[in-house]
């Protein structure tokens, strides 16, 4: 699998070093190495299209509509869309919001947007006026993009934020706003781009899980470095159909929705079935179609083995990945029991591409976040910044200097230098704690502030989570440290019930000694709060620290 990095293709971005066939060897030896002028559209896209049959998305809707989109459509309207743009005024540097769902138009628009170097941002469809407001004016953003569903929303949030120059309506017409198709229909074909690798490219607002979102500024090499992203972890070909289940305004669409797979001229399944998630519409779409990679957050497979898997027969399923959090053993036991498929989980954040995976060419350890990407140097470091044993809890860090590696951040928009706040002597510390087993396998802690320290020991809440949603009576549970006299903090639990289960104090006590079972004696919740939902960013990922803050002020009244 590794030596087809050093093959020559769409991205010509050699490998050094021998043997990438073996992955020690690719680890200590292969380097990224990302030309000095660089554009995703331009360099990647427009040579897929040079096949004009080469199809790059297979998209389907709630109503039964399908829509089969060529690499040459989406080069030809995408340089209209750079063209339109420059025409209006909009300079390269400069940020444009980006608030679409699932349709050709928000590929184009984010292609158009690269190609003149203006700076796409992502915003989730989920986002409210007041998340928008916040968004434009932390941005400055004079352009947005958006369909008639959410115009609304950027109307109000625009009332407040008079910087809005050029509204941009894809898919419909309002009063007061430029319609996409007929902008790009006036626009030239031909659009040159001239971006250097270092440039300002793409600009995400992180899920905030611990607190506001912050701005993570991406140069033009974070797509070239999600090469590694979509070979590697993915293990994606030009002949696949490759699913990822995530939201366009999430990271997660731009690792495997966006440069992942089209860094390997793979196919994108995009459903954009609107409304609430109907996890048995995925797994019937997966039935009907020759969807041979999938990926999904570990909410959506949570909720897939919650469903009659026996049902379904997936004939070109060959490859399964989850991001954003740890996936919990027992989930994965479960699908693969059903499809013969282990789910490899992947590790990177908003700031980075995958960084660590448990990769198609490594035998899989459940729980593990697998092994560091070959081209970056992950370790588990302590407080001075020194690489901890086997076995030693710290946090996890990627070595930056003496040369900073393709694919991590290099700022924060509005905030420039506040990546060194990060910095810990040569390495760039996440913020997530994690260990590093005797075979270089890393295992996740959780994040620092989620780390319960109770009676001295220290407990990261991801093992107690996995150990209670192991037992059918739950679906999903969130575990936090919550004030206590004697002990510092408890470890207290908030559990959702899986479907036909009802809260009693047998069942809490039956929860607990089945953690005391699977995993220490010390780890098992002292207190059980049986919830209907747990509270999650707009992205899926569940905030602790909503539940830390509520038992803080229930033990301080």
């Amino acid at each position: 699998m590794f030596a087809e990095l050093g093959k020559p293709g769409p991205v010509e971005l050699p490998a050094e070093g021998p043997n990438l066939d073996d992955y020690e060897a690719a680890r200590e030896n292969f380097r990224l190495r990302v030309p000095q002028r660089f554009n995703f559209a331009s360099d990647v896209v427009d040579r897929w299209a040079g096949d004009p049959a080469r199809l790059a998305i297979w998209r389907v809707d709630g109503d039964g509509g399908e829509e089969r989109v060529t690499f040459a459509a989406l080069a030809e309207n995408s340089r209209r869309f750079a063209g339109a743009l420059a025409g209006l005024g909009v300079r390269k540097g400069e940020p444009v919001l980006l608030l679409l769902p699932r349709v050709t138009a928000w590929w184009e628009a984010i292609l158009g947007l690269l190609r003149l170097g203006a700076v796409p941002v992502p915003c989730t469809t989920q986002a409210s006026a007041r998340d928008l407001e916040f968004r434009l004016l932390a941005t400055g953003a004079r352009a947005v993009v958006t369909d008639p569903e959410n115009a609304a929303k950027v109307e109000e949030a625009a009332e407040r934020t008079p910087l809005l120059d050029h509204r941009i309506m894809a898919g419909g017409r309002r009063d007061g706003w430029l319609s996409y198709a007929e902008i790009i229909r006036a626009a030239p074909t031909t659009f040159v781009s001239d971006t250097a690798r270092d440039d300002p490219a793409l600009l995400y607002f992180t899920s905030g899980t611990t607190g506001h979102p912050k701005m993570v500024l991406h140069d033009h090499a974070y797509p070239a470095a999600h090469l590694v992203t979509g070979r590697l972890w993915l293990d994606l070909k030009p002949s696949d159909l490759h699913w990822n289940i995530s939201d366009t305004g999430w990271a997660k669409a731009a690792w495997s929705s966006l440069f992942g797979p089209w860094n390997c001229g793979a196919t994108l399944f995009v459903d954009d079935a609107r409304g609430k998630f109907n996890p048995g519409r995925v797994l019937e779409l997966l039935a009907a179609h020759p969807v041979t990679t999938l990926c999904a957050p570990p909410t959506i497979y949570r909720m897939l083995v919650q469903e009659d898997l026996s049902r379904y027969r997936f004939r070109a399923l060959r490859h399964c990945a989850g991001a954003g959090e740890p996936l919990n053993p027992e989930v994965i036991e479960t699908w693969r029991k059903a499809t013969g498929i282990t789910i490899r989980d992947g590790y990177g954040q908003t700031e980075t591409v995958a960084i660590v995976a448990n990769f198609p060419c490594l035998p899989t350890r459940p729980g593990s976040m697998g092994k560091p990407s070959p081209g970056y140097r992950v370790e588990v470091i302590n407080d001075r910044g020194a690489v901890l044993p086997p076995g030693g809890e710290g946090d996890i860090a990627v070595q930056v200097r003496p040369e900073w590696p393709p694919g991590v951040y290099r700022d924060t928009w509005g905030d420039p230098g506040s990546v060194e706040r990060h910095l810990r002597g040569d390495w760039y510390v996440t913020g997530d704690r994690g260990y590093v087993d005797a075979d270089g396998y890393f295992w996740f802690v959780g994040r620092a502030d989620d780390v319960i320290i109770s009676a001295g020991y220290r407990i990261g809440p991801f093992e107690v989570e996995s150990a209670l949603v192991e037992h059918p009576a739950v679906a999903e549970a969130a575990v936090v440290g919550s004030p206590d006299p004697v002990r510092g903090q408890i470890i207290k639990a908030f559990v959702v019930l899986a479907t036909g289960q009802a809260p009693s104090p047998e069942l809490i006590a039956t929860l607990q000694d089945h953690v005391r079972r699977v995993t220490a004696p010390y780890k098992y919740p002292r207190e059980i709060e049986f919830v209907a939902e747990l509270p999650k960013t707009i992205s899926g990922k569940i905030r602790r620290i909503d539940l830390r803050e509520a038992e803080r002020r229930k033990k301080e009244a």
